[in-house]
C-alpha cells in the first residue's frame, strides 16, 4: 500500500511513501531517532543566521500559528469584512476531506492545512490557491495506526502549520509518537523527525514555532515529553529539555518579553522560559496549572499564562526571570487564547464570558456575556477583536478598556473549533456543516467583493 500524493492542478499523481517503510523512503536528512537529554549547545546552523535575518514573507501573509507576531494581532491596515453570511461576503468556499481543528496557514498565493480522515486513517497536508480556493494538491503524510484514544472533541490535525516562506512544516500524532514532517511548498517530503513517544490523555495539538534557522516543537505527554529545537533545513536536533511526565496541550511560543527574546511554555505545573537559540534555560517558576491550552501572551514586560485542570487559574508573572507572580486569578480561560493591546488583557472565557483586565494590575474592568461555548483564539484588527463560538457565531467587538462595545455578530457554519485568520482584508474560517448525521469541514474566505 502507498501513501500518495495528488498534485490536483495538473492531475498527477506520484507514489513516495511506503506504509511498511516510512523512514528508509525519506530523503536522506530524514531521522526516526528519539531525542533525549538536554543538548543545550547551538550548532553552527543555528547561529549563522539571527533572528533579524529576514524571511520571504509579506504582511498580508499568516505563515503560523496565532500570525506573524505570534499573539493573534493581525498586521495594521487589513480591512476584513465586519458582515457576513453563507450568502454575503464570501469570496469563496472550500470543502475540506476529513476533520482537523487547525487554522489555515497562508503564504504567498496559497493557503495550506491539515487534515485527518479517520476512517482511511489518513494525515493530510492539502494546499488551496488564495484567489480562488481551488484544490492545488494534495500530500498524504501518515496512513495507519491512527490514535484512537482521547477526548471526543479532539482531532488527529489540530496541529497549525508553521511555514518559512521555503518550507512547510507539521506536526501530526501517529502510531504512538509525535513526529515533525517538513514538505517545500509544493509538497514535496523533505525530512521527517521523530520527537517522542506520546501517551494520549486528551488528544495533541501542539504548533510548531520557527525563529531563525531553528523550528520549536513542543511533546508534553503522561509518558514524559520534550521541548526541542530541529534544524530547519534537515531536521537534525539542536537542544532540547525533558519536561514533567504530565499531560499538557499547550505549543511554544517565542516573545520578545524583558528586553530579549524567550521560548515560553506553560502547562505541567510550570511556566518556563528558554533562549531560543541556545535553549539554555532561562527561568521556570511553579504556575499555571497542570493542563494547558493556552498559547502564552506578553505586554512587553510580563507573561500571562491560564489554565483549566486541575484548577481554572490565570497568572500574570514579571518576565525577568525573578519569579515574581504580578497578579493571578481562578477565572477559566482553558481553551482560547487570550489577547493583550495597548496594555490590556483581553479574554473569552470557555462559557463565552468577553473580560477585560489592566495587564499591569489584573483589574477587571469589564466582563460582558457574548453566549456560547468557545474553543477557537481570537484575532485582533483594527483594534477590533473577532471571536468566534463553536456554533459558528463571530463576535466583533472593540478593543476598549472602559467598556464593552459590540460592533457585530455573524454566523456561518454550524461548528467551529479552528481559530479564525486575518490576512490581506480576507477572513479565512474553517468550519463544518452537521446534516443528516454526517459532517462535512469547508474553509470560507470572507471578503468585500472585488471591484
Amino acid at each position: 500500500m502507498i501513501v500518495q500524493s495528488r498534485q490536483l492542478a495538473c492531475g498527477t499523481r506520484s507514489a513516495w511513501l511506503t506504509l511498511c517503510g516510512l523512514a528508509c523512503l525519506w530523503p536522506a536528512t530524514c531521522s526516526t531517532r528519539v531525542l533525549g537529554g538536554e543538548r543545550n549547545q547551538p550548532s553552527k546552523s543555528a547561529t549563522a543566521i539571527s533572528e533579524r535575518t529576514p524571511l520571504p514573507l509579506t504582511a498580508s501573509d499568516w505563515p503560523w500559528w496565532r500570525g506573524h507576531t505570534r499573539d493573534g494581532i493581525a498586521a495594521k491596515g487589513q480591512r476584513p469584512p465586519t458582515a457576513w453570511s453563507a450568502s454575503k461576503n464570501v469570496l469563496w468556499k472550500a470543502p475540506l476531506s476529513g476533520r482537523g481543528h487547525a487554522s489555515a496557514t497562508v503564504v504567498g498565493q496559497r493557503v495550506f492545512l491539515p487534515t485527518a480522515d479517520e476512517k482511511r486513517e489518513v494525515q493530510t497536508i492539502i494546499c488551496l490557491d488564495r484567489k480562488t480556493g481551488r484544490p492545488l494538491w494534495s500530500q498524504a503524510v501518515h496512513q495507519g495506526d491512527l490514535e484512537k484514544r482521547g477526548h471526543r472533541r479532539s482531532s488527529q490535525a489540530s496541529s497549525t502549520i508553521a511555514c518559512d516562506g521555503e518550507r512547510l512544516y507539521t506536526n501530526f500524532l501517529h502510531g504512538g509518537a509525535i513526529h515533525t514532517t517538513a514538505l517545500s511548498l509544493d509538497g514535496q517530503p523533505l525530512w521527517q523527525q521523530k520527537i517522542c513517544d506520546f501517551e494520549t490523555h486528551q488528544g495533541f495539538a501542539s504548533s510548531p514555532a520557527i525563529y531563525a534557522s531553528l523550528l520549536i516543537v513542543s511533546a508534553d505527554n503522561r509518558g514524559g515529553g520534550l521541548v526541542t529545537a530541529l534544524d530547519r533545513k534537515t531536521g537534525k536536533p539542536v537542544w532540547s529539555h525533558r519536561r514533567p511526565k504530565l499531560p499538557n496541550y499547550t505549543s511554544p511560543t517565542i516573545l520578545r518579553a524583558a528586553g530579549r527574546d524567550q521560548v515560553l511554555l506553560s502547562g505541567c505545573n510550570l511556566v518556563s522560559s528558554y533562549d531560543p537559540l541556545s535553549g539554555k534555560k532561562l527561568w521556570e517558576t511553579e504556575g499555571a496549572t497542570t493542563e494547558c491550552v493556552t498559547t502564552m501572551v506578553t505586554d512587553g514586560q510580563r507573561v500571562f499564562t491560564s489554565g483549566g485542570y486541575p484548577q481554572n487559574h490565570m497568572q500574570a508573572l514579571n518576565a525577568d526571570g525573578s519569579g515574581q507572580v504580578a497578579w493571578q486569578n481562578n477565572t477559566r480561560v482553558y481553551v482560547p487564547s487570550m489577547l493583550v493591546h495597548q496594555n490590556h488583557l483581553y479574554c473569552i472565557t470557555d462559557a463565552g464570558i468577553a473580560m477585560c483586565w489592566n495587564s499591569a494590575t489584573g483589574k477587571q474592568l469589564w466582563k460582558h456575556r457574548l453566549g456560547g461555548t468557545f474553543n477557537a483564539s481570537s484575532v485582533l484588527v483594527n483594534n477590533q477583536i473577532y471571536a468566534t463560538n463553536e456554533a459558528g457565531t463571530t463576535f466583533i467587538f472593540e478593543a476598549n478598556p472602559q467598556e464593552f462595545q459590540l460592533v457585530a455578530q455573524n454566523t456561518i457554519g454550524d461548528e467551529v473549533f479552528a481559530s479564525p485568520v486575518i490576512c490581506g482584508d480576507c477572513l479565512y474560517l474553517r468550519t463544518a456543516r452537521l446534516a443528516d448525521g454526517g459532517r462535512q469541514e469547508f474553509l470560507y474566505c470572507i471578503a468585500q467583493p472585488r471591484r
